[in-house]
Formats: C-alpha cells, sequence, structure tokens
C-alpha cells in the first residue's frame, strides 16, 4: 500500500499548500510615532495613581522585541488604585508577591489574576506605599480592535509576564511609556476640556468605576477613550463609536503603511 500512502501524503500536501496561501501576507513595519529616547520620566509618576491614570490615556506602550523591531499600542483604557482603599493589592498587608507596588514609582508591577493571567500595572505615588495604575486595554494601530481590549489580553499580545515584575519603565529596559505623539496630542487637546460653546466637542475620557473587583466598586477611578473601539468595557449609556477615532488618527500617523504592530526605530 505505499501508493495509498504517497497519495495521502500529497493530500495533504495540497491542503497545506493553499491553507498557507489563504493566509495573509506578514504584517510591514509601521514606524513607531516615538523614539527610545522619549519615555515618560520618573516624576511623572511620582504622582498619585488617579491623577495619572487619566493622563496615561494616549501614551504609548512600548517593547523592544528580540530582533530589536517595536511593539507599541496606544493606552486606551486604565484604572487607578491606592493603599487605602480595599481593591488595592496592597490594602491588606504587604507580601513577597505585590512588593513592587509598595516599591520606587516608574515600576511596572505585574500580577498574576485567577492564576492564569497577568495583569500589567506602573508604580505611581510614592515608595512605601501602594499606588499604582492597572492598563486595561491597548490599541494597536491596524489589529483587530481586541487584540489588547483588556488586561489579560494587553499582557498577552505584548508578552509580558512576571519576569517583567519590578522593571523601569524605561528605553534601555526594553519596555516603557512613551509620551502622547504630537499629532495625537493635538487630536486629543480640544477634547480634554468641557464642552462649552467655545468647544462644543464631547470630553475625550470617560471616567467611571472600576470593573472585575468586588470591593471599591463607587470609586471612580477608571477612565478611557471615548473615540476607541479598542476599550474592555464601555460606562452604561456609551455607546460604542461606529468609527474609530483614534484608528483614523493613528493611520495618519503612518501614512501609506497598511500595517501592522511593529517598526524598528530610526
Amino acid at each position: 500500500m505505499p501508493h495509498q500512502r504517497s497519495g495521502v501524503c500529497l493530500v495533504r500536501q495540497e491542503l497545506a499548500d493553499r491553507m498557507a496561501s489563504a493566509l495573509p501576507p506578514p504584517p510591514q513595519a509601521t514606524p513607531i510615532a516615538t523614539t527610545p529616547s522619549q519615555h515618560l520620566s520618573q516624576s511623572f509618576f511620582c504622582r498619585p495613581a488617579e491623577v495619572v491614570a487619566p493622563e496615561l490615556i494616549g501614551c504609548l506602550l512600548v517593547k523592544r522585541q528580540a530582533d530589536g523591531e517595536l511593539l507599541w499600542g496606544v493606552i486606551v483604557e486604565t484604572e487607578a488604585y491606592s493603599q487605602e482603599e480595599p481593591a488595592c493589592h496592597g490594602y491588606r498587608r504587604r507580601t513577597p508577591s505585590n512588593e513592587t507596588l509598595f516599591g520606587e514609582p516608574g515600576r511596572f508591577y505585574v500580577y498574576v489574576s485567577y492564576g492564569i493571567h497577568h495583569c500589567v500595572n506602573v508604580v505611581t505615588g510614592r515608595p512605601e506605599w501602594a499606588n499604582g495604575v492597572l492598563l486595561r486595554a491597548a490599541a494597536l494601530p491596524a489589529e483587530p480592535e481586541h487584540s489588547a481590549a483588556g488586561p489579560a489580553l494587553l499582557a498577552r499580545r505584548f508578552g509580558l509576564d512576571r519576569q517583567h515584575d519590578a522593571q523601569p519603565a524605561r528605553a534601555e529596559a526594553g519596555l516603557w511609556i512613551a509620551p502622547r505623539p504630537p499629532l495625537l496630542a493635538a487630536w486629543l487637546a480640544p477634547r480634554l476640556l468641557s464642552p462649552s460653546a467655545a468647544n462644543p466637542l464631547p470630553s475625550a475620557l470617560v471616567q467611571t468605576s472600576r470593573i472585575g473587583i468586588s470591593q471599591g466598586q463607587e470609586l471612580p477611578w477608571r477612565w478611557y477613550l471615548r473615540a476607541s473601539r479598542a476599550v474592555s468595557r464601555r460606562a452604561r449609556g456609551d455607546r460604542r463609536p461606529r468609527r474609530d477615532g483614534l484608528a483614523e488618527t493613528l493611520a495618519s500617523l503612518a501614512p501609506g503603511q497598511p500595517a501592522s504592530t511593529v517598526g524598528k526605530p530610526s
């Protein structure tokens, strides 16, 4: 029966070739809208989490890949946590697993949720006081809207785990947060003001209660970018936009580049 097995192999190979030809081509590099020298200073994080969290919206989470390319996305949703409230990991006691949260501001705090999912935070406030911002969602250029729409998805897409815990948010460490690109900052600026006759644009940020917690739900310490469709969960009454204003702005950051997530720094 050797000839029958050979025929089966040919059929399998033909099916494999067809499947391979149906796959989309590898993504082209999208130039990053920042440089490794541009990262938020430690002083930016030396403020309370509820102050830092909304200001992180529109900033870039950047990771240097093993091949030198940069994976990046726009932070579109954050939550603040502080030691004095029961939803914070440092509320009850200081332990080896939450030690980073009590450390110096400007470091990443990565923990495991439900024993399987990683969640990425950045430490804020002051040393010896548990304070931090959870990065809930990010929008990556030319990628599916929900590729990083949620803490676990964000950590998975960027390949972040406990090995990144306590790592400083600086370019030389390979993982950092960059300021809002000028074009994105200009787009956001008038939308961060309160609507008025002179400024009729709706507010860019939605401030609402945190989700996925059993205590401290009354604190309105979650913020997200209204125009983004990459938000993990919208507040009640806030309808998902038909068009993604952020995605359109991101496309203009790198005109003519149809894809994807990474680009070597210039």
